[in-house]
């Protein structure tokens, strides 16, 4: 099985390339949903948020707050790193699992989509990278708009995240996604095109 990391800054248009590239025949992994996944009660990683971060961070129906967290997290980068430092090896062990098990069920090319891919060191687990691109003054703005956060909180979680110059720096292909959506889909699918072409050489086809 082939593995696409795709990677990019909030609001850069991943998700809109992941269903592209679902729509060719991709198997989308989601961080974000394994994310959650690791943040349930009962599983380890709860009991050690709560330990770092104290109660005010559950919820009444116990699940952790992510919201509160985040307001917490995303302003001190100590804090930051402490939540990174529980969460991330876990999320790492459950994508490895679940890469396996698509392995197993014959997918021969799979996406992890990520926005940590370089910043949690889970790169190791694709065989090459896609990156999205987008200023991250326009990022932000397209995210309030979607999803009503003011700006200048997403532009302050846009900012501690990775700069795009060191995504593109490590990536084997980059979508500039200062665009509409058509151009952004045709630079996906652009590089599927490639990709398939590529790996249909190298099995003798």
């Amino acid at each position: 099985m082939y593995i696409i990391g795709l990677t990019g800054g909030i609001g850069s248009g991943k998700s809109t390339v992941a269903k592209v590239l679902e729509g060719q025949g991709a198997t989308v992994l989601s961080a974000d949903i394994i994310g959650h996944e690791v943040y349930s009660p009962g599983r380890p990683a709860w009991q050690e948020i709560v330990n770092e971060f104290g109660r005010e961070v559950v919820a009444d129906d116990g699940t952790i707050d992510r919201k509160k967290l985040g307001t917490i997290v995303f302003s001190d980068p100590k804090h930051l790193a402490a939540l990174n430092s529980i969460t991330h090896p876990r999320m790492k062990g459950m994508m490895r699992e679940r890469l396996a098990a698509l392995a197993r069920e014959g997918v021969e090319i799979a996406v992890l989509e990520a926005a940590l891919l370089f910043e949690a060191k889970w790169d190791d687990l694709a065989d090459e990278v896609w990156v999205t691109a987008l200023a991250p003054e326009i990022a932000a703005r397209r995210t309030s708009e979607r999803s009503g956060l003011p700006e200048d909180q997403v532009l302050e979680r846009i900012k501690s995240q990775m700069s795009n110059e060191d995504r593109t720096r490590n990536a084997h292909v980059v979508i500039d996604t200062d665009c509409d959506l058509d151009g952004t889909r045709q630079q996906a699918l652009d590089a599927w095109a490639k990709l398939t072409a590529k790996l249909e050489q190298g099995s003798g086809n």
